[in-house]
């Protein structure tokens, strides 16, 4: 057997009143669908990332064994290819791209037997 709703939404005063604003500026649709939002602007250029990316499939810089993620970040400012770029920026540029060059290839890292 079906549930009988009751009507009643808990809702704080602020938000009825944000919803009758929405109603009188838009109608019923705007008050109940807020409109789409714009996100974020993206911190790299498509130039800036085929650089970054290149730098990651390049060698790493001397001393070092391969890339990481902060070290992707460190080098591209410092070679000012970016004035300013997050890990967690460089980290979605790779990831999207498939590249994880922290990673050793083709090692096999089983039990010894």
């Amino acid at each position: 057997m079906p549930r009988e709703f009751s009507g009643v939404i808990p809702l704080t005063v602020q938000a009825i009143r944000k919803l009758g604003h929405r109603y009188q500026e838009g109608g019923l649709e705007r008050a109940l669908y807020e409109k789409q939002r714009p996100g974020a602007a993206e911190v790299l250029d498509d130039n800036q990332k085929q650089r970054l990316i290149a730098m990651v499939c390049s060698s790493p810089p001397e001393g070092r064994a391969r890339w990481t993620v902060r070290l992707v970040a460190e080098e591209a400012a410092k070679r000012k290819m970016v004035p300013r770029v997050g890990r967690e920026t460089i980290r979605i540029l790779l990831l999207t791209h498939g590249l994880k060059p922290w990673r050793k290839k083709n090692v096999g890292r089983g039990r010894p037997r």
